[in-house]
């Protein structure tokens, strides 16, 4: 496959109406990986619970107004880490029990590892850990021969493809992506609730990311993590110079996750053409929105409670409508404004815009609308998309939020999402149109575009749940009808990740169980 691109991949995983694309064709329960990640042998540092103490609210948040900050000490890190990657539930069916997080990911099968780099958090010794939230512990795993000192710490991110591709085949590389970007959401929204500011630096490569990490160390005994990326974390001022250098001595054995695995040839050649080299210098901070956000919450909640409430609805009632005023809030959270989390951890140009099937909004005519998060790309869009398109501007005048068309797309959006009715059965289905082309010159954009989405959709489940009703991410879709949909032309634009959001229907045969049974006090 010398002459495969990125475009073969992109293809070749899209599902089309008349076959999905390749899949393992059966389940293998017995071979299921272990959604847990330990390395044996590493010393362990168990984190107090201490989430419920803090009082940030999360209608602040959203507004961009953070907290005094929070001393860079032991307690707050287990805070950062428990409300970002941690479990938020246990849910239990009969003898069947699994986790959930506060960080979600197509089929609970959490492909992304976090790690933290720090150069002495009070409380806790210099290197590298990686986070085991089924436990709420630290294991070190790295650590320097030679004192190493930076302001702040780091966190790493790293993806597990096997436990994706397991279920889903091809297509598992497109949802690591999806993945990686809620954990970054969830990371920087973590840090401003700690008064923290949170940047994930543009110019590492994965080479640099996977050495200081660890992550190229592993033996083939165990499954492969891919390096992803690293979020500056720090109480204020610019991102460091240089990257602390990759630790001289290592502990501890990485678990194997299944006794078998199956290649993907496809995956891996994604992996290769969307490697990142290092950068010579860092993205500027582009964004200098400061605008009022359009609107509150319906509900006035702690941002700890919010970012572990939040769930993935299985089903919707078809029944919930939301008012205007609502949607529009929610769509004006998703802008990237300065200061606001996650926007101020993004350092590139927003790429990724909302195509909107309304279809229970009070006010509002159901129908097809588009939000241009980037107002550079509505000529190109304009241009892109069917010539009689009506571009109608609806809502508040900061809110770019355009109806293309009023009418009922229910059937549509029941259609486009694999023939779920969840997506008709909302209040709103969307698709996350992304500006591909940015791609094709460089091929590493295209995990970004995914992040991307992957962090819009974090920000569509908190608002969600702090407007009283659910949402869930949708990773399958027909790509191309959806593009049909639009009256698309050409591959300059594609839909990389759907959404919807409604009522939801709980599953009254679920139990659900604390996250950790244990009390653990500082």
């Amino acid at each position: 496959m010398a002459d495969y691109t990125l475009s073969d991949y992109h293809e070749r995983s899209k599902h089309r109406l008349n076959r999905y694309a390749p899949g393992p064709g059966r389940l293998d329960w017995a071979n299921q990986p272990n959604p847990f990640r330990r390395y044996e042998g590493a010393m362990r540092i168990e984190l107090p619970l201490l989430a419920d103490d803090l009082e940030t609210r999360y209608s602040a948040l959203r507004r961009g107004t953070m907290p005094a900050p929070h001393a860079f000490d032991l307690d707050s890190v287990a805070i950062l880490l428990e409300l970002s990657l941690g479990i938020s539930a246990w849910k239990a069916y009969g003898e069947t029990s699994w986790a959930l997080r506060c960080n979600p990911s197509s089929g609970n099968l959490h492909p992304t590892e976090g790690y933290l780099v720090t150069s002495g958090v009070a409380g806790l010794a210099a290197g590298v850990y990686h986070y085991l939230s089924c436990d709420h512990a630290l294991e070190r795993r790295g650590e320097w021969d030679r004192p190493v000192e930076f302001r702040g710490f780091l966190i790493g991110l790293a993806s597990i493809t096997w436990r994706e591709a397991w279920k889903y085949g091809m297509r598992a590389f497109r949802y690591c992506q999806h993945d990686c970007g809620h954990a970054i959401a969830a990371v920087s929204y973590a840090a401003s609730a700690l008064g923290w500011r949170s940047r994930l630096l543009a110019a590492p490569g994965d080479a640099q990311i996977a050495a200081l990490l660890g992550v190229d160390r592993e033996a083939a005994s165990a499954e492969a993590e891919s390096p992803e990326c690293l979020l500056w974390i720090s109480a204020g001022g610019p991102s460091p110079a240089e990257l602390p250098p990759a630790p001289s001595r290592w502990h501890g054995k990485a678990n194997r996750l299944s006794s078998d695995h199956v290649e993907w040839t496809d995956i891996e050649q994604a992996h290769q053409l969307t490697g990142k080299q290092h950068l010579d210098h860092e993205s500027a901070d582009w964004t200098s929105r400061a605008h009022k956000a359009a609107g509150e919450p319906a509900r006035e909640l702690s941002a700890a409670q919010i970012f572990r409430q939040r769930r993935s609805a299985v089903a919707f009632d078809g029944s919930t409508s939301i008012g205007a005023e609502a949607l529009f809030a929610m769509l004006d959270a998703t802008l990237p404004r300065s200061g606001a989390p996650p926007w101020c951890a993004w350092p590139w140009a927003a790429e990724v815009h909302p195509a909107i099937l309304i279809h229970r909004v009070d006010a509002l005519d159901p129908g097809l609308y588009l939000l241009v998060r980037n107002p550079e790309a509505l000529a190109p869009l304009r241009a892109s998309l069917r010539h009689d398109w009506l571009w109608h501007k609806i809502g508040p005048p900061e809110l770019p939020l355009y109806l293309l068309i009023a009418y009922d797309l229910r059937d549509s959006a029941r259609l486009v999402c694999c023939h779920q009715d969840i997506a008709a059965d909302s209040c709103y289905a969307l698709g996350m149109l992304a500006h591909y082309e940015v791609a094709a010159s460089d091929p590493w954009r295209y995990r970004a575009l995914h992040w991307e989405c992957g962090m819009l959709g974090q920000v569509l489940y908190l608002e969600a749940e702090a407007a009283g009703i659910r949402a869930t991410g949708i990773g399958c879709f027909f790509d191309d009808e959806m593009h049909a949909l639009l009256g698309l032309r050409g591959h300059a634009w594609q839909s990389l990740y759907h959404f919807t959001a409604g009522g939801a229907v709980d599953d009254a045969r679920l139990t659900t169980l604390p996250p950790y049974p244990f009390a653990r006090d500082a």
